[in-house]
Order: C-alpha cells, then structure tokens, then sequence
C-alpha cells in the first residue's frame, strides 16, 4: 500500500511540476509589451527540471502582483527563441525595461531575487 501511494504522491508531483510548462512566448507580443512600456520577463525551461518548474510558479505568480509586466517562457530546447536572446540554459531568467535588457540570472534564482529585480526595474 505505501509504494502505491508513494507512485501516485510522485505521479501527481510530476503532473503539477510540468503543467506549467508551456511555451508561451511571441515575439509579436514580446515587442508590443515593450512597445507599451512593460517591463517584460523571459524565462527558459526544459522539461525534466523540476527547479525550473519552481522558479516559473513563482514569475507567474509575480505576475499578479505586479502592475505593468509581462511574463513569458519557452522551452530552451526551441533555437530560435534560445538564440534570439543568446540563451544556453535552461532556466534562464531575462528582465527587459525600455527595450533593453537589465537583469539575466542563469540557474534558480530565489523568490527573492526575482522580486528584488522586478522591483527594480519598475
């Protein structure tokens, strides 16, 4: 009975860690936030990280508490959008204001530190 539990405690772990991960960036959408004036934030993933799985739950809820951002993220495994933005890890964690980039972390980046760089480039 406790390893069928323990299966179905890391089944449902997994489900919830990769649920969130999708890729949700657009480099239309990316340039009309700048254009707006947000200050817009890009994250890379890969699928088997579980720290990334972490630091997006806390850009997404990040974005509720903040007013004028815009949060995006994509699977670094994509070339194109790991290239544009000369990304070689998975989480990468980018901040742009004013249509240039102010803060890049490589690696999980605390709770906060993310606050402490949104914070900043408000």
């Amino acid at each position: 009975m406790k390893k069928i539990l323990a299966i179905i405690t890391i089944f449902f772990a997994t489900i919830s860690l990769s649920s969130a991960k999708e890729t949700t960036f657009n480099k239309e959408l990316f340039d009309k936030a700048q254009l707006d004036g947000k200050v817009v934030i890009v994250s890379s993933w890969v699928k088997y990280c579980t720290s990334c799985a972490s630091q997006m739950k806390v850009l997404d809820k990040a974005k509720n508490d903040f007013n004028n951002i815009e949060y995006f993220k994509f699977d670094v495994r994509n070339k194109e959008i790991a290239d544009l933005f000369n990304i070689q890890y998975q989480t990468t964690l980018l901040i742009f204001k004013d249509n240039k980039e102010v803060y890049r972390s490589i690696g999980e980046t605390s709770r906060e530190a993310i606050y402490k760089a949104i914070k900043s480039s408000i």
